[in-house]
């Protein structure tokens, strides 16, 4: 069971719960609590009260026939973010640390003191215009000759700092421009299109241990898997907890906040995106986040 947003024609976006393939609205059945994704997370014991409208009845769309490139006469999945801002962590994977210091001309040591450090490196990633959704393109910077995706479980965190749940992030990044100089890490991380999220949410409480999801990509080329691997959450370094703490600091996020949480998975050096390329991110119980790359 997870929580979708998506667009009805001739209507605003809705929030929708899905069981055994099917999506029921939800905010038809209590508007101020699910009128918006802002509202969703921010409803008190959110398992809870969605456990208590089990099993769903009425009107419902499959799944299936949502999942689909966006298309404004269409039902589809919207990415499952309104009004939130869009942070990152960084090295929080020995594998991450490693790629960004092999990326680095000076051999990058201070990445190495950031996974060992107690402070994480977070950093603003995005907003939620510059974000796709499930089938929507994400972009490469012309600029830049050496991009990969990097995929991510991202927390979704209401106001008060509470974890209300899961999604899947893509953290686009341009490895040589972030390469060339630490200060560039911005213009690397940061542009339209930079970043996926969905194409469900997940609810804190719906996943016995979140530390012991897999997560997995493949990249495929004209039809062809040219790279694919997988990880464990558990071999993140730092807990769910620790980076929000540090992120909550001398911050306020009024209508909540995602946060993604780093990427042990990275392709091989020689390896680039190229324009329609299509990315899929898996994670079960969460879905696959399906991307095609554009410029």
């Amino acid at each position: 069971m997870r929580v979708c947003r998506y667009s009805q024609p001739g209507s605003d976006p809705r929030i929708g719960l899905e069981c055994d393939g099917r999506v029921y609205d939800l905010t038809r059945v209590d508007p101020d609590a699910f009128g918006s994704f802002t509202s969703l997370i921010h409803c008190d014991d959110l398992a809870g009260r969605l456990k208590k409208l089990l099993p769903m009845r009425g009107p419902c769309l499959e799944w299936s026939k949502l999942d689909i490139a966006p298309d404004p006469l269409k039902p589809h999945l919207l990415p499952p973010i309104d009004a939130q801002e869009i942070w990152a962590a960084g090295v929080t994977y020995l594998r991450s640390r490693d790629a960004r210091m092999e990326e680095s001309p000076h051999g990058g040591s201070f990445y190495d003191k950031v996974y060992y450090a107690d402070r994480p490196e977070l950093f603003f990633k995005g907003t939620p215009h510059r974000v796709a959704g499930p089938n929507a393109p994400v972009r490469i910077r012309p600029d830049s000759a050496w991009s990969v995706p990097e995929p991510e479980l991202a927390l979704i965190v209401d106001s008060k700092g509470a974890l209300k749940g899961f999604t899947i992030g893509n953290d686009m990044s341009s490895r040589d421009i972030e390469g060339e100089n630490p200060l560039y890490l911005p213009q690397a991380k940061v542009y339209m299109g930079s970043c996926a999220l969905g194409p469900a949410f997940v609810p804190a409480g719906f996943i016995a241990d979140p530390r012991s999801l897999a997560i997995g990509i493949s990249i495929r080329r004209e039809g062809k898997i040219l790279f694919e691997g997988s990880t464990s959450i558990s071999q993140m370094k730092r807990s769910f907890e620790d980076l929000i703490s540090y992120l909550f600091r001398d911050q306020e996020f009024p209508c909540g906040v995602i946060l993604l949480t780093g990427t042990g998975i990275v392709p091989p050096d020689e390896f680039a995106l190229r324009v329609g390329d299509l990315v899929e991110i898996t994670a079960p119980g969460i879905g696959t986040l399906r991307n095609p790359v554009r410029v």
